[in-house]
């Protein structure tokens, strides 16, 4: 039997709660001040003047200011559904706000030349705010400096480029790694009884999130000396890519005879690589990892044949950016700017106790689909399909 997603599909994501934690933290009752923020990023980097409103607070985003303003999204690497489910999200919210007069999008292909020309290519039209997700971390933050000090307000999430706010941009949209690799942690503990083998598969090279969620599974594991994690230290690199992961994986079942677990950071790419497990003759580990849908519809398959098969999932967070475009657009228009620049962790799925949901599967949406993402069922078949709306057709 298939398990159908949680919560009503045709909510506008606006209205929607991602959960009471995140919500907390990142609540849209504001800060006292305004558009306070920081120095330079308050400043219009030439933006445009094409189409738009403008005019008096909006009263029903707080964050939309008076103040018109052009908004960019920049993508170190934009090739995977995670990216595709953002790239959706992120137009959505720009579209709410009337002062927002421009929207552009910017992929850097996992090129990190390529990523930083975007972002000079984003000043030089005089893009008023840069959201960027800075996939080769540190390597980006002379140019993040650079646009910043030009006047235009740069805000980066997810990945930490290292650097100041107030100094290199104006704010960075963070979330904890380190408890996500903390609750992957447990839940792997408590599955193994304490003993075993783990291999932990994450992003690029050096990148932020793989590094803290790295930590957070050594806090736990530190407290079992029967678990050992196995292969490349801190992690076995697979660039978020569904291919690499595949070869990752098949080049760890040739080396280990004892897999008793995995955690990766990208659950539809570890999804992908299931069948290397089968070439292998071995069953399927105890999983740990990001939520996606071809995972809960796996589990809903295989669990019949393989009762042990466990699943752990945190949200994969695709709606983080919703934050971090609202957080860029009150500064950018003079709105009121969100309290927090933090989004909690959350668990998503356990399929041993089933809280806060079972492992979920929608088999009338793409295996690529990610069910925490809050987007419709709509909206996650264009999304995957490359079919993103423009700015214009939202209103």
């Amino acid at each position: 039997m298939r398990h159908k997603p949680t919560g009503s599909t045709t909510r506008r994501r606006s209205r929607r709660i991602i959960g009471a934690s995140a919500l907390a933290a990142l609540s849209l009752a504001m800060a006292a001040c305004s558009s306070g923020g920081s120095s330079s990023g308050g400043t219009t980097a030439g933006g445009t003047t094409a189409g738009g409103g403008g005019g008096a607070a909006n009263s029903k985003y707080p964050w939309c200011g008076p103040k018109q303003a052009s908004i960019a999204l920049a993508d170190g690497f934009g090739d995977n559904t995670w990216r595709e489910l953002t790239r959706y999200s992120a137009v959505t919210i720009a579209a709410e706000c009337p002062s927002v007069t421009k929207y552009v999008y910017a992929n850097g292909e996992g090129n990190t030349q390529k990523a930083i020309s975007d972002i000079n290519s984003l000043v030089a039209q005089g893009i008023t705010a840069i959201v960027d997700f800075p996939d080769a971390g540190k390597a980006m933050l002379p140019e993040l400096t650079k646009a910043y000090q030009a006047g235009t307000i740069v805000v980066p999430y997810r990945v930490f480029p290292g650097g100041t706010a107030g100094q290199n941009y104006n704010a960075y949209l963070s979330t904890d790694f380190t408890s996500a690799g903390v609750l992957w942690g447990k839940d792997v503990a408590s599955a193994l009884n304490g003993q075993g083998n783990v291999v932990f598969l994450g992003g690029p090279p050096a990148n932020s999130q793989s590094l803290e969620e790295y930590q957070g599974l050594q806090s736990v594991f530190k407290n079992y000396p029967g678990i050992h994690i196995i292969g490349q230290k801190p992690y076995n690199v697979t660039n978020w890519d569904p291919a690499t992961t595949q070869q990752v994986v098949a080049s760890l079942l040739s080396k280990y005879p004892k897999i008793d677990a995995v955690v990766s950071d990208f659950g539809t790419a570890l999804a992908a690589s299931f069948p290397q497990f089968q070439k292998a003759g071995r069953q399927i580990p105890v999983i740990a990892t990001e939520d996606g849908n071809s995972l809960g519809c796996d589990y809903a398959s295989m669990h019949q044949s393989d009762p042990a098969f466990k699943l752990f999932t945190v949200s994969s967070q695709t709606w983080m950016v919703e934050y971090a475009m609202r957080y860029a657009i009150a500064l950018a228009t003079k709105g009121t700017v969100p309290s927090s620049t933090v989004v909690p962790q959350q668990n998503y799925e356990n399929s041993v106790t089933g809280s806060p949901n079972q492992p979920v599967c929608n088999s009338s949406l793409p295996a690529t689909a990610i069910m925490s993402s809050g987007l419709t069922a709509a909206e996650q078949q264009a999304a995957l399909k490359g079919v993103i709306p423009s700015l214009e057709s939202l209103r």
